[in-house]
């Protein structure tokens, strides 16, 4: 009777109780499907306001490149290159990487449009404003007929110096095509048209000014002689090295296809520690080529392309230094423009 009573105890305290089952998750309500403004734009001549195009529908992430590329479907002849837009005729040109929503404009907005005339890819440009100086001075150096007497037609000059300048001229030319070819990375694909006769003109006219005293039959080396002449080739391929080594440094500052700036930095690389002093120090080392070449020569050409191309380099300086100190906070204080503590 115990052992009955037991095993029936036991049974009755093994028994696991039943499980309840756990509830299942109530199905999420369907979220609704975001409405999305769309944004109605219209184009006026920047001149007489005309209304050129009106663009329905235009989505609130579009740049102003998606725009560029609307308005050619309806006017051909004004290819994105070639357009610009503002919001207003005397504001400043908006960037192709702006979107539509960031700006301060409404759901219906308005944009004004400039037509940029022809244009033509900076490569080609750059290309040929260093083709034609580096063609121009050979046609000196090896006296080509009809530029001076016809005694001295083919002739070469016993100078060493003036061998020398062809040298360093040439290395100076084609450095800078291969760096177009292969280093520069530039974030505005074209230019107007009528800059290349401007920038040819101005490198055309200095190369066959210069060259043509340079390999005169009557040139006289420099003053001081051997020493003069090593002194300022020892300062060209400085700065040739130097302008090199900073135009490698900005072009791993982004990479390829990006427009975001960024503050270039010294790297490892010894020519670039001028960055702790000066914002644009490719400039400053393509001016110190120029004063080597100067010296080199003695000759007044050269010095005077020297002074126009310090001029022109120096504005172009200011305006990069004003659009970082604009750009970043954090930019450092201590940086001038081209010239350390000075300009």
């Amino acid at each position: 009777m115990d052992t009955l009573a037991l095993e029936a105890k036991n049974t009755s305290g093994g028994a696991e109780p039943e499980k309840k089952a756990a509830p299942r998750p109530r199905p999420k309500p369907p979220q609704k499907a975001k409405r999305i403004v769309y944004f109605e734009v219209e184009i006026l001549d920047s001149k007489t306001k005309e209304k050129l195009l009106l663009l329905d529908k235009v989505e609130p992430t579009a740049t102003v490149l998606d725009i560029k590329a609307l308005f050619h479907k309806s006017n051909p002849q004004w290819y994105p290159a070639r357009q610009s837009l503002h919001l207003d005729p005397k504001a400043k040109s908006l960037k192709d990487e702006e979107i539509l929503h960031m700006l301060p404009v409404g759901t219906t907005a308005s944009f004004y449009f400039s037509d940029l005339g022809s244009q033509v890819a900076w490569a080609t440009v750059f290309l040929t404003e260093c083709v034609g100086p580096l063609l121009i001075y050979l046609m000196f150096y090896f006296r080509l007929p009809f530029i001076y007497a016809p005694k001295y037609d083919f002739t070469s000059s016993k100078l060493w110096v003036v061998h020398l300048a062809c040298m360093c001229h040439s290395f100076h030319y084609i450095k800078r095509i291969l760096e177009t070819l292969f280093v520069h990375r530039i974030s505005h694909g074209t230019m107007p048209l009528r800059n290349i006769f401007k920038n040819c003109g101005y490198y055309w006219f200095f190369a066959a000014w210069m060259a043509y005293y340079i390999n005169h039959p009557l040139y006289t080396p420099p003053y001081y002689g051997q020493q003069q002449i090593q002194t300022a080739l020892y300062v060209f391929l400085f700065c040739q090295v130097g302008n090199f080594s900073i135009h490698v440094a900005l072009r791993n500052l982004k990479p390829p296809g990006s427009r975001v700036k960024k503050i270039p930095y010294a790297t490892k690389n010894p020519f670039t520690w001028i960055f702790f002093l000066v914002s644009c120090p490719n400039y400053t080392y393509e001016v110190g080529t120029w004063i080597g070449f100067t010296v080199m020569t003695q000759c007044v050409p050269v010095a005077f392309f020297t002074l126009v191309g310090f001029i022109q380099m120096t504005v172009w300086a200011r305006g990069k230094h004003r659009s970082y100190l604009k750009e970043f906070r954090d930019y450092p204080t201590l940086r001038s423009p081209i010239l350390p503590f000075v300009l």
